[in-house]
């Protein structure tokens, strides 16, 4: 293989440890924001892209003929589950939990950026296709978390102003 193509197949496999930590990440912050309904419904629904995509990604991998890394996925996770277990501690937890996804969106958004022009530059049609589609998704994301961080933030501070511990959440 050529080394072009060692980077691609790298390159897939970070992709796919990034999507094993985001759905840590999410998975961990859905469970603990019930006051913030429209948050929580459009996590739980780019959760599920989220698992459709390491899925796309690992088939991507398939196709080469590599499987992901299970050392970069364990570290993902392990690093996810840290910052969701730090975050209980937080009385602003939903707004650090916000924060955290739309910084870790845009980050999504570079990796899916850098793996469609490399796969593009190699040829590789099928896995261009998934970049894009997952690319969308997360820009779609990201998109909608912009828009809404602002209300987020006022529903959390009308609910900081009634001084309850349950409202902060």
């Amino acid at each position: 293989m050529s080394e072009s193509r060692e980077w691609l197949v790298q390159w897939l496999r970070d992709a796919h440890a990034m999507e094993e930590q985001a759905i840590t990440m999410l998975s961990g912050q859905i469970d603990r924001i019930e006051n913030y309904p429209e948050l929580r419904d459009r996590m739980q629904m780019h959760l599920d892209e989220t698992r459709e995509q390491a899925a796309r990604i690992r088939r991507c991998l398939d196709e080469l003929g590599h499987d992901a890394s299970t050392a970069k996925d364990a570290g993902g996770k392990l690093i996810a589950m840290g910052q969701s277990f730090s975050g209980i501690f937080a009385g602003d937890e939903v707004m650090k939990g916000s924060l955290a996804s739309y910084t870790f969106e845009h980050m999504e958004i570079a990796s899916y950026t850098i793996l469609l022009a490399a796969a593009e530059t190699l040829g590789e049609t099928a896995i261009a296709k998934v970049c894009e589609q997952n690319l969308r998704e997360e820009k779609a994301m990201a998109e909608w978390l912009q828009n809404h961080l602002p209300d987020v933030a006022n529903l959390f501070l009308r609910r900081a102003n009634m001084e309850s511990d349950a409202a902060k959440r």
